[in-house]
């Protein structure tokens, strides 16, 4: 209990103080899991669609590999992307391992499936008829993904939900694609990690409860203009 409330303490005076090396990590930290956010929903919507509206060979077995990369452990992300951008690797002349740009690479191949699967579960989920009504009023093709996408919009909505949550909360890949380089490449799950193993139970507690104000705000607000949507 002791550690609790001096963590509970520590934590309050972080952030009543506006701690500088707390708003750097907790800024940064939004920073990537938001970038990486984004253009994983640019890259699981364009392919729930794809999946969703086309018919061809080896469709089940697409989907069950988007299902399967739901659950991709952050870890093996992390290897992956160290070998591609380390200095030998395919990319290594991009020189941008151990920076904030590999970890939004990496959390952009962890949400990318996630969101890709709840997106295409949600368009599946829309009546059948749906897309044929829509054409047949003369609507074009990417008039008509449009408007199957605003009518998927509070499933579609959760999905960024998941895929963010997803991220913010990586802890695996982050440290090996980025280091965890103070004033850097240190964002909140590693600066907790790094705490915790030096022993410093109060700052690490400290840490955790600003990953969750920071995680709440974010789904709160992605809440609240879902809950609006279904008002509409």
């Amino acid at each position: 209990m002791d550690l609790i409330s001096e963590g509970l303490r520590k934590a309050l005076e972080l952030l009543l103080t506006l701690d500088p090396e707390v708003l750097r990590i907790t800024w940064l930290s939004l920073q990537v899991s938001g970038s990486a956010t984004l253009i994983s929903l640019a890259i699981g919507l364009t392919v729930a669609v794809a999946v969703a509206l086309n018919e061809f060979p080896g469709k089940r077995l697409v989907i069950a590999l988007l299902n399967t990369g739901m659950g991709l452990p952050p870890v093996v992300v992390g290897l992956f992307v160290t070998v591609l951008l380390w200095r030998n690797g395919p990319l290594g002349s991009l020189g941008i391992l151990y920076t904030p740009w590999a970890m939004i690479l990496a959390q952009a191949i962890i949400a990318s499936p996630i969101i890709a699967g709840i997106s295409l579960a949600a368009l599946q989920h829309l009546p059948p008829g749906l897309r044929m009504q829509i054409l047949a009023l003369g609507a074009t093709r990417p008039q008509m993904v449009w408007l199957l996408l605003k009518e998927a919009r509070l499933p579609l909505l959760a999905a960024v939900m998941a895929g963010f949550g997803g991220v913010i909360s990586e802890v695996g890949a982050s440290i090996m694609v980025g280091g965890n380089i103070k004033g850097q490449t240190r964002v909140l799950t590693t600066a907790t990690v790094m705490e915790t193993g030096k022993g410093n139970f109060d700052v690490a507690i400290a840490l955790g409860l600003v990953l969750l104000v920071l995680a709440f705000s974010v789904n709160a607000l992605l809440t609240h203009l879902q809950q609006r949507g279904r008002r509409s």
